[in-house]
């Protein structure tokens, strides 16, 4: 695979490498979200970036990354249930956003996975209704936008298990019947990847005709909570992500698209982090191209859970402790390495892609908290730089 170049070259001048600890927040280039967002939808339209729902419910924010000294400015409130791991993207002005699982109504015992689809006119500061539903769950899949107006999706969990197993246990209390309760988690938890049927087609949304198609199947595991790269046009780099609950994968593949078919190709795996310390793989990491190179950051796993799936134990995260992780990795098209640290360990928020770098924006720390923290990672072509 040969990575195509970045539409604009990465410009890098002296005064634009990473500021100081002790810099103040007047003189920061990217301005902090108002609230903390993790779990939540993110898109661009032009040179608008907009990011929002997951923990900061029905807010919504948009940045001018062409006048980022403006901040952030409050959109539309979103107009369904209050909505996690959503996928969305953007198509001739409008963000849509599909899926994603939370409770349908206050009262509601327990989650599930959404079937629905919003709409967020850009133009209006609007959201809407679609009438349709997504054929399959889409929570913690990934849309992508594609030329011709259509969005592809991969990945999402399963509806029908999903919702099963969050309403089990929302009937089984742990405090009165935990051998009960164990046994339902272990019985979830210890199946193996394919069990979980996780959606395994390339689904095609068409917004001008309202219609869902299919681009083919994902030859390999499907992945929720992976990261994404863009890769020209109409190609994305898939990066890690989970094959099961609290299980990841160090693969990445490339996914291009044809017409009425998605080709996939397997690339280098994500890099081991030391000598005996094999790569667990990551969900919710950021990712972008910059100047041709691939980032990735960041992301949470479990370190263990790989070896005790290769030995046979499937609940393979059972007992340990969950990690985030603030490693960057570079790809050249050919293989990755370790090239730099982000400030903490940090997933499950949004990046763009822009010609300063890659834009990390939110998500969640080592104690579970949204983050509200806004930055770039600069590449000189060796080492990154962290630009507040």
């Amino acid at each position: 695979m040969r990575l195509k170049p970045y539409a604009r070259s990465l410009v890098l001048g002296a005064a634009a490498l990473g500021l100081g600890a002790a810099a103040s927040a007047a003189d920061a280039r990217w301005p902090d979200l108002p609230v903390g967002v993790k779990s939540g939808v993110a898109a661009r339209v032009g040179d608008t970036v907009y990011v929002g729902l997951g923990s900061a419910g029905a807010e919504f924010y948009s940045l001018d990354l062409a006048d980022p000294a403006k901040g952030w400015v409050r959109r539309a409130d979103f107009i369904g249930p209050a909505t996690s791991g959503a996928a969305a993207a953007a198509s001739n002005g409008t963000i849509y956003v599909f899926s994603g699982n939370g409770k349908p109504t206050a009262d509601a015992a327990s989650p599930i996975i959404f079937d629905t689809v919003y709409a967020y006119d850009t133009a209006a500061d609007a959201w809407s209704p679609v009438d349709t539903r997504t054929p399959v769950g889409l929570s913690g899949a990934k849309a992508l936008p594609l030329a011709d107006g259509r969005i592809a999706i991969i990945g999402g969990y399963n509806k029908e298990l999903f919702d099963k197993y969050l309403a089990d246990v929302a009937a089984t209390p742990k405090d009165k019947d935990p051998e009960g309760f164990a046994t339902l988690v272990s019985g979830y938890m210890s199946m193996l990847p394919r069990a979980y049927r996780w959606n395994a087609e390339v689904l095609a949304y068409d917004p001008a005709a309202n219609a869902w198609g299919k681009l083919g199947d994902n030859p390999f595991l499907p992945n929720c909570d992976s990261a994404i790269a863009p890769m020209g046009e109409n190609a994305f780099l898939v990066v890690s992500g989970e094959i099961k609950p609290g299980l990841r994968t160090p693969n990445v593949k490339e996914v291009a698209f044809e017409g009425a078919a998605a080709r996939w190709t397997q690339v280098a795996d994500l890099p081991p982090l030391a000598e005996g310390e094999p790569q667990e793989g990551v969900a919710g990491a950021y990712a972008g191209t910059v100047g041709g190179t691939v980032l990735v950051a960041g992301g949470a796993n479990f370190p263990g859970a790989r070896a005790n799936s290769e030995a046979g134990k499937w609940f393979a995260h059972e007992g340990l402790a969950k990690t985030w992780r603030d490693e960057i990795y570079a790809f050249d098209g050919n293989a990755w390495k370790t090239v730099g640290a982000l400030p903490r360990g940090l997933a499950y928020g949004a990046s763009f892609s822009t010609p300063d770098g890659v834009l990390v924006v939110g998500g969640e720390d080592s104690e579970g908290h949204p983050r509200s923290e806004v930055f770039a990672l600069r590449w000189d072509g060796s080492a990154v730089s962290v630009e507040d």
